[in-house]
């Protein structure tokens, strides 16, 4: 169906979407997402109507978008013009928000990240986004979208969060730092989770210091960061204390 869709042009496409019956339209959708021919997405951005359609359904296209495994940027570029300057209902907004950090990271590991304007577009679309958002739950969604990015030049924003940030902030930067290879964990990271593990700057809440801990023993720990995360333990919680236990015991193995 889809190799169909590949050879077929724009108005066969947007007749086929129009006419589908309700419950075959999701699968027609994911299928000329994953075609990814020029008519294919051509159709698609005729079709969808950001403001109109239902949610379920908006969602599944920005889900079969965020999942393709080799995207376009034209297909970035279809993502960021829906969601561009309209008021969605927040589901989908989330939704498409993390689908362009998927996309983002996905053509950066085909290494188009300076090649094509929609990387770019996509990257500022999330940064003047965290920069602009007020409400803590629209940073949560900013710093997600950028743990599926995975670009290098965002860790010393995610840092300043991790820190700085309430708990859900927190979680969220050093979950997104946890996607990036061992390489780009550098000292100035470990640093980081050092001061949030033992808080030397501020109170953190028990995830918030056990995901700083896990970063710091899933990056080649030294042992002095194993010696100081053990002694830690004496002052856990049981559960806490014991998953840490666990994490350096099977690190040793």
């Amino acid at each position: 169906f889809i190799q169909m869709l590949r050879s077929a042009k724009k108005k066969d496409v947007l007749q086929l979407l129009r006419r589908a019956p309700e419950e075959m339209l999701p699968f027609i959708m994911e299928a000329a997402v994953a075609a990814q021919s020029v008519a294919s997405l051509a159709a698609l951005s005729d079709f969808l109507d950001f403001s109109k359609e239902p949610k379920s359904l908006l969602e599944k296209f920005l889900y079969a978008a965020a999942f393709s495994p080799r995207p376009s940027g034209e297909l970035l570029r279809l993502v960021l013009d829906k969601l561009d300057g309209k008021q969605l209902a927040s589901e989908v907004w989330e939704t498409g928000i993390i689908a362009v950090g998927s996309l983002v990271g996905k053509l950066c590991q085909q290494e188009l990240c300076g090649l094509q304007q929609e990387v770019e577009r996509g990257v500022e679309t999330i940064l003047a986004g965290l920069r602009g958002a007020k409400e803590e739950s629209e940073v949560v969604i900013y710093l997600l979208a950028l743990g599926n990015a995975v670009l290098p030049e965002t860790i010393p924003t995610l840092l300043d969060y991790a820190e700085e940030g309430p708990a859900a902030v927190t979680t969220a930067a050093i979950s997104a730092l946890q996607r990036f290879p061992a390489q780009h964990i550098s000292g100035k990271v470990k640093r980081a989770m050092r001061r949030i593990f033992h808080e030397k700057r501020k109170s953190y809440e028990k995830t918030c210091r056990l995901a700083a801990a896990e970063m710091l023993l899933d990056n080649q720990p030294s042992a002095m960061d194993v010696i100081n995360i053990l002694l830690a333990t004496n002052e856990l919680e049981t559960e806490t204390a014991t998953f840490l236990l666990l994490k350096v015991q099977n690190g040793l193995r």
